[in-house]
């Protein structure tokens, strides 16, 4: 009997540290998500790939890496200059960077992955392919687990974190719309609908803002919100009603400069002044006082927009 109620007794700690472990899990990933997705949208590595590693490498958050140095991916020192925490890892008392928030350590990431000609073919890599991003990491070195990219892989199947790679979709000059009273007069049957912009609403640089979907108008936000045509115009740098899939468009003036932590961004094929300036929501005035270029320079691949202060300060 006794062994009997020692293994009930195995079994009820077993599956209740499961549950905990996957509740944590799932704590880790509505905490983190959104900086992840920002990541992937100012450097292109998939969302997916961004919250596995951090789930892995920090236990969800729980490691004494994490805890005490903000540290969620177990970056080394290398050529840090900042704080640094030390620890035992794969040998006695290694160095590892240290941050003052864990926002730091993500951001820190992305930067690192940029920085290192080792990781540089996982850019040209689709932003969903989170399996060539699994094994490529890999392969280049990353971690010293042999099963590194199958541990990366079923943390991102088991959470369906491949949906955040979805979230962002980059616009194309083919998915440019444009929705014109003139076309609406031309329509025999015009349909009416109503598009609840609130439930699409989110926070940029402290400021609410709408993703541009198919079938979006500014003149349909502008009547939505009750804000002059004009007025959403000069809050979005904008002299005329067009819109691409994908940009967002801000309800109040833009800011100055990018949110802290965002100093600037690397330019990707198709990027633009301009559509560089909704995704931060920093005026686009700004930016060309930071960056020394016009609005409408051609940006090369690869360079730095800033994003915050002048170039070289």
């Amino acid at each position: 009997m006794k062994t009997v109620c020692k293994i009930l007794l195995l079994l009820i700690l077993s599956t209740l540290t499961l549950t905990l472990f996957a509740q944590s899990r799932k704590d880790f990933i509505r905490k983190y998500k959104h900086i992840a997705i920002k990541e992937m949208e100012r450097t292109g590595i998939p969302a997916s790939i961004k919250l596995a590693q951090g789930i892995l490498e920090s236990g969800c958050g729980g490691s004494p890496l994490s805890t005490e140095a903000n540290n969620h991916f177990g970056i080394k020192c290398h050529d840090w200059i900042g704080p640094a925490f030390h620890m035992d890892d794969d040998e006695a008392d290694e160095c590892f960077r240290k941050y003052k928030n864990p926002e730091q350590s993500w951001i820190d990431h992305s930067e690192f992955l940029l920085s290192r000609p080792r990781y540089a073919s996982l850019f040209k890599l689709e932003a969903t392919d989170y399996k060539g991003w699994a094994r490529g990491l890999k392969a280049a070195g990353y971690a010293t687990n042999p099963k590194y990219a199958d541990m990366l892989i079923k943390i991102i199947e088991e959470e369906e974190l491949y949906q955040y790679d979805h979230r962002v979709k980059h616009p194309t000059a083919g998915e440019q719309i444009r929705v014109s009273a003139i076309e609406k007069a031309s329509d025999p049957n015009p349909v009416t609908t109503t598009i609840n912009y609130r439930k699409r609403e989110e926070m940029r640089n402290g400021i609410i803002c709408i993703e541009i979907k198919e079938g979006d108008s500014l003149e349909g936000i502008a009547r939505y919100y009750n804000i002059k045509l004009k007025k959403l115009q000069a809050f979005n740098d904008k002299q005329d009603s067009n819109l691409q899939i994908g940009q967002y468009i801000y309800l109040k003036k833009k800011k100055s400069r990018a949110a802290k932590g965002y100093e600037f961004h690397r330019v990707k094929n198709g990027d633009t002044l301009y559509l560089i300036s909704q995704m931060y929501g920093v005026r686009l005035k700004s930016l060309v006082k930071y960056n020394y270029i016009n609005s409408n320079t051609p940006l090369v691949e690869g360079e730095k927009i800033y994003l915050r202060s002048k170039a070289g300060f």
